[in-house]
């Protein structure tokens, strides 16, 4: 009955070492050019309850694209993301580590992948995320409609140390529990 909660970026299930599936969902989040857009990314859940009693709409959800000219993620610009919220049935924290595909000495890794975030240049502001290493994409999901997008983090040197970091690298990222 530990109980630590995390979310897997990219994925409709979870990792088989003692997790479980609370809901797999749509990744989602604010539009890129809203200036007062929330920051965060969000797992909607696929069976949502939804209300009609407010009558104004000063703040949206979209759902979430890869949006990369290339297909660094295995797949092309437009592609929906989903996601899992999962539940560790035997550890208790869980602890999403920026910069590293390893978990450190006592900690289990649920899963590992690449840092992500919003485009740099877009107005409204996002997190960073572990998106798994082997991402998929939501079933009918392929239209460019944008959205919250994904893309991978580099490393810039300066005021980041470098080394051990190095400029213009791609960051990878992990998610562990204990």
């Amino acid at each position: 009955n530990a109980g630590a909660v995390f979310i897997r970026w990219g994925r409709k299930d979870c990792p088989e070492n003692n997790t479980e599936l609370v809901y797999s969902g749509f990744a989602g989040g604010s539009w890129p050019n809203h200036k007062g857009a929330a920051a965060e990314f969000v797992c909607l859940p696929r069976d949502p309850d939804l209300t009609t009693k407010f009558t104004s709409s000063v703040a949206f959800m979209y759902g979430s694209e890869y949006d990369v000219p290339t297909t660094d993620f295995g797949h092309a610009n437009g592609d929906d993301l989903p996601c899992s919220v999962c539940r560790s049935t035997v550890q208790s924290s869980v602890l999403m580590i920026p910069g590293k595909s390893s978990c450190y000495h006592g900690w289990s890794m649920q899963y590992h992948g690449d840092l992500v975030a919003g485009h740099y240049a877009s107005p409204a502001a996002t997190q960073y995320i572990c998106l798994d290493e082997h991402p998929e994409t939501l079933t009918a999901g392929h239209r460019n409609d944008n959205g919250k997008w994904f893309y991978p983090v580099k490393a810039v040197c300066g005021s980041l140390a470098c080394p051990p970091y190095h400029n213009g690298r791609y960051l990878t990222c992990v998610v562990c529990t204990k």
